[in-house]
C-alpha cells in the first residue's frame, strides 16, 4: 500500500532547469518513479543531453527549451506540453540561479536577474502549469526554496538571492491556500549547501565551507540525489495531506 503511493506510472513531470545538478536529480527520480518527464532548461545542450542520458536506461524522458523569465514563453509551452502528452500532473519549478554582493553596492541590474529567475520565473511557471492542474482538478507542485529563504547565508553576502528564497517560501504558502479545495497541492524544499558545480566553484574560490560545516550539524553538504528523494515524496500521493508545507533538507543547519 505504501510504497505504491509512490508510484508514478501514468503521469506526466515537467522539471525546470533540469540540465543538471538537483534538476536532473528530479528528472532522474520522477522518471524512475515511472513517470514521463518533461526537462525543461535555458540551455539547449545540457537539456539534450540530460534527456539522451535518461533514455539510455530506459526512462520517458524529451526536452523542450524554456526561459523561466519569459512568461508568454512559459504559457505557450505549458499548452505544447499539454496538448502533446495531453496532461501535466507534476511540476517542479527548479530553476534558480545564485548571486552574491554586498547589498549596499548591488546594482539594480544583478537585483533584478536574481528576481526575476528565483521568484518571476517560479511564479510563471507555478502559474502556467498551475492552470492545466486546476482545469483538470488535480495536481502536485514542488518548489525549489533554500534554506537561504529561512536564514541569512553567512559568510557570503546574498540579500538578493536570501530574499528571492524567502518569497518562493510564502508564494508557495499562498498558492497553496489558494488552490487547496481545487485539488492542486503545492510544496517546497529548502536545501542547505548542494554539492553542485556552482556550489564546488564558489568553494574553490573563496573557501566559504569552512564556515559553512562549522554552522552545519551533519558536517556535510548535501548530495543531488537527497533533494530529489525529497521531491519524489511530495510530488506523490506519498504526501497527499500536505500543501503549503517547507521541507527543510539542511543537514541541521537551521537546528542552531
Amino acid at each position: 500500500m505504501y510504497l505504491r503511493k509512490l508510484d508514478l506510472s501514468g503521469r506526466v513531470a515537467v522539471v525546470t532547469g533540469a540540465g543538471r545538478n538537483i534538476g536532473y536529480a528530479c528528472a532522474d527520480a520522477l522518471s524512475e518513479a515511472g513517470a514521463h518527464v518533461v526537462l525543461t532548461d535555458l540551455d539547449e545542450e545540457l537539456g539534450q543531453s540530460a534527456v539522451l542520458k535518461l533514455a539510455a536506461i530506459g526512462r520517458k524522458a524529451e526536452f523542450i527549451r524554456l526561459d523561466v523569465t519569459d512568461s508568454d514563453e512559459t504559457d505557450r509551452v505549458a499548452a505544447a506540453i499539454a496538448t502533446k502528452l495531453g496532461r501535466v500532473d507534476i511540476l517542479v519549478a527548479n530553476a534558480g540561479i545564485a548571486s552574491h554582493s554586498p547589498a549596499e553596492a548591488m546594482s539594480d541590474v544583478d537585483w533584478l536577474r536574481v528576481a526575476n529567475v528565483n521568484l518571476n520565473g517560479v511564479f510563471w511557471s507555478n502559474r502556467a502549469f498551475g492552470n492545466l492542474m486546476l482545469k483538470a482538478g488535480k495536481g502536485s507542485i514542488v518548489n525549489i526554496g533554500s534554506m537561504s529563504g529561512i536564514i541569512a547565508n553567512r559568510p557570503q553576502p546574498q540579500a538578493g538571492y536570501n530574499a528571492s528564497k524567502g518569497a518562493v517560501h510564502m508564494l508557495t504558502k499562498s498558492l497553496a491556500a489558494e488552490w487547496a479545495e481545487r485539488g492542486v497541492r503545492v510544496n517546497a524544499v529548502a536545501p542547505t549547501y548542494i554539492a553542485t558545480d556552482m556550489t564546488k566553484t564558489a568553494i574553490e574560490r573563496t573557501g566559504w565551507d569552512k564556515d559553512w560545516m562549522y554552522m552545519t550539524p551533519m558536517k556535510r553538504m548535501g548530495e543531488v540525489d537527497e533533494i530529489a528523494s525529497v521531491v519524489l515524496f511530495l510530488a506523490s500521493d506519498a504526501a497527499s495531506l500536505m500543501t503549503g508545507s517547507i521541507v527543510v533538507a539542511d543537514a541541521g543547519y537551521t537546528s542552531w
